[in-house]
């Protein structure tokens, strides 16, 4: 996949055009289209890697991972392993009364899976918070 390609996906995905983005970056008409054909200079590549938040292996192709701060196979996994931890703290008799007095388990359906969907979603968002914060410099982009 060419450079030209992944700056493609990456305006679909923010639905803009590629006219729309050289305007943004300054560019002349046209000079996005020719990295079809060119290679990039290194301050181009930096500029619209900047543009997506993406790192320039990226758009390079040498990676699939857009942020040094993504998650992992593995970091979904230790998510998956807290979540379980988290709900076995707030079910059964050991179990704490969280939830005005009941537990997990008495709650309906509904609402079980709507607070299983929120502590997920805040371990993930904590994680890349982690990352970002914690990553050394050296092993970003």
């Amino acid at each position: 996949m060419t450079v030209f390609n992944r700056v493609k996906i990456l305006c679909d995905d923010r639905k803009i055009s590629i006219n729309e983005l050289e305007n943004s970056l300054g560019y002349s008409k046209n000079t996005l289209y020719r990295l079809k054909t060119q290679n990039p200079g290194a301050d181009k590549l930096q500029a619209i890697a900047d543009y997506f938040d993406v790192s320039v292996d990226y758009l390079l192709g040498r990676t699939d991972k857009k942020r040094y701060y993504d998650l992992t196979e593995k970091d979904e996994i230790d998510i998956q392993k807290e979540l379980e931890k988290m709900l076995q703290g707030t079910s059964g008799e050991t179990g704490y009364a969280a939830f005005d007095g009941n537990t997990i388990d008495d709650l309906d359906e509904e609402d079980r899976e709507l607070l299983i969907a929120s502590l997920e979603q805040s371990l993930r968002i904590a994680k890349r918070i982690a990352k970002k914060k914690f990553t050394p410099k050296k092993y970003r982009d």
